[in-house]
């Protein structure tokens, strides 16, 4: 039998105990409760612009709305879809992506429908980014920022389906 010297004994162990334990991390097993347990088990809570929890409520929120700059058109939006500056769209941190809603400037009264497919607006005190053509519809192009109150119309909800909110049952202005 050859000898083994110090080093090569140390990196022998190093490895058994690599290998043992990743394959007890791999394993699925029971957990201190002794109940059983995987990693996919847990989904993460869905999360908005800044960690924010989404909220699938359908209920209306008063803030401040603001709208993309002309150095977006193009960008890829959180859906994936590039950002079009002549679309209903906008982003807001906490509505999940999909919902459809009703934006309704404070000042003027002057609403729009947009469709959320968007995270943002990363500026503290705003709720919602629409696009240029919306700022438009809602007389806020001249001010850049308006009060406004977002109504989601349709919420998507985590289990797929879809729930109608708080501006279901208004109409346009």
């Amino acid at each position: 039998m050859m000898p083994i010297s110090y080093r090569s004994a140390g990196v022998l162990v190093l490895a058994i105990a690599f290998l043992g334990a990743t394959a007890h991390a791999a394993a699925p097993g029971k957990n201190k409760s002794g109940h059983h347990s995987s990693a996919s088990s847990k989904k993460p809570a869905a999360k908005g612009a800044n960690n924010a929890p989404l909220d699938h409520s359908g209920k209306a929120r008063r803030g401040k709305a603001s709208y993309y700059g002309g150095k977006f058109k193009g960008k890829k939006m959180a859906d994936g879809s590039p950002m079009n500056p002549n679309a209903d769209t906008a982003a807001s941190k906490t509505l999940p992506l999909g919902t459809r809603a009703r934006v309704t400037n404070l000042e003027n009264g002057k609403s729009a429908e947009v469709k959320i497919r968007d995270r943002g607006p990363y500026v503290p005190d705003r709720i919602v980014d629409v696009t240029p053509k919306v700022a438009e519809k809602l007389d806020m192009k001249e001010d850049g920022v308006a009060p406004v109150v977002v109504k989601p119309i349709t919420v998507p909800q985590p289990d797929g389906s879809v729930k109608p909110g708080a501006g279901a049952n208004e109409r346009a202005e």
